[in-house]
């Protein structure tokens, strides 16, 4: 079975293509609903796909200008390969999930594949050295060629690395994989998107967030009895605060012991760094001296600061 056109882009803003992606689950989400995606996590996207806060990508410079460069690392893999491509223009969905969606760089001409065009930070660079291609794009493409159909059996891709090191790959259609990136894309939207229920909460501040949103208040005529397994929680918890305890001790017991060794120099350097102890000025109101001299301006400036507090104690 073929993918069926979703809706046509040729004529589309960026902001109307970004909104249309969040009707369904593309190939850049195909990674976060893995959990292989070290940007954003299933509770992140939940909240997106739900339309509780606006995707990361309509407020990205990164994702921007990526899209601007996109025609470039196209033509530069024409050049390079000899192969032709050209733009399909157009959002596909699966034909049995319609959910299940894709918006895929360019067509190449003459051969059942595709080309994902990406721009990467220098930094990025040994993720695309020797034969590695990052998983959250391998997913990716595996679901553009599952979307396609059996017939699309290979994906290209064109990367442009740092701004002056072009790089381009090929992988095989893995139809192993594909079946399990759906079988969870289905669970997803099935069991969280529609049924509107949050994934597992993770340590995000979208679900920090979440949690001081949606339960801002405290009743203090309320308690209740935690699941068995919060036992097991609670001391996990406790056990991972006092070791970070130690360890932010130790950090600074080592950054004192280099300050001392600086003196008064703004910098020092090492055989593979260069550390930096800088003077900086900045100015705060000292708001008890405010309190004291200027009691009637303190009180038309004081803001009211509400927050729930959690803590723990062990009880007999």
């Amino acid at each position: 079975m073929q993918a069926q056109v979703l809706v046509f882009t040729e004529d589309m803003s960026r902001e109307e293509w970004l909104e249309q992606r969040t009707k369904g689950i593309g190939g850049s989400d195909a990674s976060i609903v893995l959990g292989l995606n070290k940007w954003k996590t299933p509770f992140e996207l939940w909240l997106e796909k739900t339309g509780q806060v606006i995707p990361q990508e309509l407020q990205s410079d990164a994702a921007y200008f990526g899209s601007l460069l996109e025609d470039l690392v196209a033509k530069e893999f024409e050049k390079r390969t000899g192969k032709k491509v050209r733009r399909k223009n157009a959002m596909l969905q699966h034909p049995e999930h319609p959910f299940i969606i894709a918006n895929v760089d360019r067509m190449i001409v003459g051969e059942k594949a595709i080309l994902e065009c990406k721009t990467t930070s220098a930094y990025n660079a040994k993720e695309w050295e020797s034969e590695e291609i990052p998983a959250n794009y391998i997913v990716q493409v595996q679901h553009y060629l599952g979307v396609l159909g059996p017939e699309y059996k290979k994906a290209y891709f064109a990367v442009l690395v740092g701004g002056n090191k072009f790089i381009w790959k090929e992988i095989e259609r893995d139809d192993e994989l594909i079946d399990i990136i759906f079988s969870q894309e289905i669970n997803f939207w099935n069991e969280h998107v529609k049924a509107n229920v949050a994934p597992a909460l993770d340590g995000s501040s979208a679900a920090e967030q979440y949690l001081k949103e949606r339960y801002a208040e405290s009743n203090e005529l309320k308690t209740v009895n935690l699941k068995a397994e919060n036992n097991d929680r609670i001391q996990q918890l406790l056990y991972l605060k006092k070791s970070m305890k130690e360890l932010e001790a130790q950090a600074k017991e080592i950054e004192n012991q280099i300050k001392y060794e600086m003196k008064d120099a703004e910098i020092g350097l090492a055989k593979n760094f260069q550390t930096r102890w800088k003077t900086t000025v900045s100015g705060r109101i000292d708001t008890n001296l405010l309190k004291e001299k200027f009691p009637d301006v303190y009180q038309k400036v004081l803001k009211e600061s509400r927050s729930r507090r959690f803590s723990i104690k062990e009880v007999n």
